[in-house]
């Protein structure tokens, strides 16, 4: 699912997989999130990139402290 890494893993976790993870851990004792070897040369589209920014997004969202309203 994101061709832009040095290492693809065959078989590994799909974007809104990852996704579910990262928001799953909502009110849990965070302290921080990492997210590793994104490399636009191997994806000339841009996904990899972009689906990287929008974890790293959840994953601020996610931290103690953040406000956030549910959809009704």
């Amino acid at each position: 699912m994101a061709p832009g890494t040095g290492t693809p893993e065959v078989g590994g976790l799909t974007s809104m997989q990852g996704l579910e993870i990262v928001r799953g851990c909502r009110g849990l004792n965070l302290v921080g999130g990492d997210l590793v070897e994104v490399s636009p040369p191997y994806d000339i589209s841009g996904m990899t990139s972009q689906l990287a920014a929008n974890i790293l997004y959840e994953m601020l969202c996610v931290l103690p402290g953040v406000r956030y309203t549910e959809n009704k």
